[in-house]
């Protein structure tokens, strides 16, 4: 039988979505004011409470009525980049929007970075950027780009706004966009002439979004088959991504893993998902993952991936990973599902339904069929766990060993600190040596992996959760491209800590230049902590932007100086350790080879039964 037409209403209905407000927004509703003033309400009604920004021309009408809102608290920051990477950590820590603002030309696209970092992740936010008067549109005026064209592919949603009536349903549109279905980045770029233009302020109550239904609760006959298959698995392998985060979907991950009695492993954006210390986690997966994580993926007979995108990083060469399973996959966006592994048995929805759904369809197998036996799989997971533990050699140069320094940091502050880091050595360091027991207590940019993340990051983090602990660990590399935050953390009292990991060296390329350039060290040295001299003599920096500079150089010294740290609430700490830059990060699977070749240490590959 053919499927009957939808009538327009139908349609209409289908795409009707009831918009975030207040009361207070429909009885002012008509009231006169500028395109400015219209942002500011819109935001007020959205819920937005912080944002992070630098003005410009284009939006500076924007900037004078902002100056009188008492619900909204503008950041001033040092750098378009940090504000966009600021927002960024607000969402990551609150799981709210994120807002940052900037002017045209080079102060937008200043954000495409920070804009393609959350598209990657998944982050919910919403850049406001000026642009040139609508009638200069086109004729390349004064620091006029393109900014929705230039940022189309890397965000979620792009809007141009040239008629100040439209600003009110934009604003809502792009927040409800950038929060709902799969989490990302929407622009919204106006006109500076509709921020100058007469307007009647009307809040919008519902809205029609053609095409835009994000599907959140999942198939029933799906779910069912998913249950069936991990009731009878034999190795069973829960592999988490960033999407049981970004869900808030925690709760009914943990009871999935109780009820399934099935190994899980956490990606690099997934750690705390599930508690570190839970008997059934092996750790991240992936290049720098564990070796119990990678060879249960590996050996697995079925794979249930839940809110991860097989992203290379994991799979390493794709043609080769988990050759022998299975794989049930639920995701929101169905765009992610068959894209890089097919999957047998595809779930579209909402991580949190989905999760309501499958553990009682679970329960009801297990009732039908009894638990499945796993006793030989976790025997040979055991077996891996004790041959093949995380660790760490002493350095051979007598510096600090960066693995003892970041787990220092980690076992000192607890699991209720907020760890952001930066890109490179620290950050894979950071995801292995450090215990994640809660969701959003690690923050990093995952999928873009861009340098420069941690320090405003941790700020955005930091405004988002005032009352935690908030630890930036970065590399001497990554702190030199945003450290002028510190700035804007000293003046607006965010007291966030920087663990500086100084090896004088972009310490990732290096260490690729160990492994695969016959140590031929071509630009990685960073001249920053080693020998006499340092540029910059980072205790120095510190202090000029009014934080607390403290250096660390023997092991002796490093549980007082974090303790110290934690001791100044009243402005920004920069301990700057001085660590071997021939320590190097392991696990690894090199670049494009199959996760069956990871080294467990240099010379050192774990071996496992690779036959069926």
């Amino acid at each position: 039988m053919a499927t009957p037409t939808p009538s327009p209403a139908q349609v209409a209905a289908r795409s009707s979505v009831v918009l975030p407000g207040t009361q207070a927004a429909s009885t002012a509703a008509g009231e006169a004011m500028t395109g400015a003033q219209s942002v500011v309400r819109s935001l007020e009604e959205v819920g937005a409470d912080v944002i992070f920004g630098l003005p410009g021309g284009a939006i500076l009408p924007l900037y004078d009525p902002l100056l009188d809102s008492t619900r909204l608290r503008h950041i001033l920051v040092r750098h378009e980049q940090g504000g966009g990477h600021a927002a960024s950590g607000y969402a990551h820590a609150t799981g709210r929007v994120g807002v940052t603002m900037a002017t045209s030309g080079p102060g937008a696209t200043n954000l495409v970075t920070p804009l393609a970092d959350a598209n990657m992740d998944s982050i919910p936010m919403v850049a406001i950027t000026g642009q040139v008067g609508a009638s200069m549109i086109g004729t390349d005026a004064f620091q006029e780009a393109d900014i929705v064209g230039i940022t189309m592919p890397v965000t979620k949603h792009s809007y141009l706004v040239t008629n100040p009536d439209d600003i009110p349903r934009t604003i809502a549109e792009a927040f409800h966009i950038a929060s709902t279905g799969r989490p990302g980045p929407v622009l919204v770029d106006i006109a500076k002439s509709a921020l100058q233009g007469q307007t009647r302020f009307t809040w919008p109550t519902d809205t029609r979004l053609p095409g835009y239904h994000p599907v959140t609760k999942p198939h029933a006959k799906q779910v069912r088959e998913a249950a069936r298959l991990l009731a009878t698995a034999r190795r069973p392998v829960l592999y988490v991504g960033g999407g049981v985060i970004r869900a808030q979907a925690w709760d009914g991950l943990r009871k999935l893993v109780d009820v399934s009695g099935a190994p899980v492993v956490t990606t690099l954006m997934a750690r705390g998902a599930v508690p570190d210390t839970h008997p059934q986690h092996l750790g991240m997966p992936g290049m720098h993952g564990t070796v119990p994580a990678v060879a249960a993926l590996q050996k697995a007979d079925l794979i249930v991936a839940l809110g991860a995108r097989f992203d290379d990083r994991v799979t390493g060469l794709l043609s080769s990973f988990a050759p022998h399973a299975a794989v049930v996959h639920a995701d929101i966006d169905p765009a992610e599902i068959g894209k890089n592994r097919t999957a047998d048995v595809p779930i579209v929805g909402d991580l949190r339904e989905v999760f309501a759904d499958l553990v009682p369809a679970l329960q009801a197998e297990h009732e039908r069929s009894g638990l499945p036996d796993l006793a030989g799989w976790w025997h040979q997971i055991d077996e891996w766990r004790a041959a093949y533990p995380l660790g760490y050699t002493p350095t051979d140069d007598g510096l600090l060993s960066p693995q003892h320094v970041i787990q220092r940091v980690g076992e000192i502050n607890g699991p209720d600190a907020v760890i952001v880091a930066g890109v490179g050595q620290h950050q894979m360091w950071a995801s292995q040596f450090i215990t994640y027991e809660h969701p959003r207590t690690w923050i990093n940019s995952g999928g873009l992996g861009t340098m420069g993340y941690a320090v405003p990051a941790a700020m955005g983090a930091k405004v988002g959760r005032p009352d935690a602990n908030v630890w930036a660990i970065d590399g001497d590399g990554c702190f030199q491209m945003t450290n002028q935050e510190l700035a804007t953390c000293s003046i607006n009292d965010i007291p966030i800590k920087v663990a500086l990991i100084n090896n004088s060296s972009l310490g990732m390329v290096r260490q690729w230049q160990t492994l695969f350039y016959d140590q031929r060290y071509s630009n990685t040295d960073l001249h920053t902590g080693h020998g006499t001299r340092r540029v910059p003599d980072f205790v120095k920096l510190a202090e000029a932007y009014d934080a607390v500079g403290i250096r660390v150089e023997s092991p002796a010294e490093v549980d007082d100086a974090i303790k110290r740290a934690n001791e100044i609430d009243d402005r920004p700490v920069v301990v700057d350790f001085t660590v071997s830059r021939d320590a190097l990060v392991w696990p690894m699977v090199a670049a494009g080879v199959s996760n069956d070749e990871i080294q467990y240490a240099r010379g050192i590959s774990p071996s496992w039964d690779r036959e069926d």
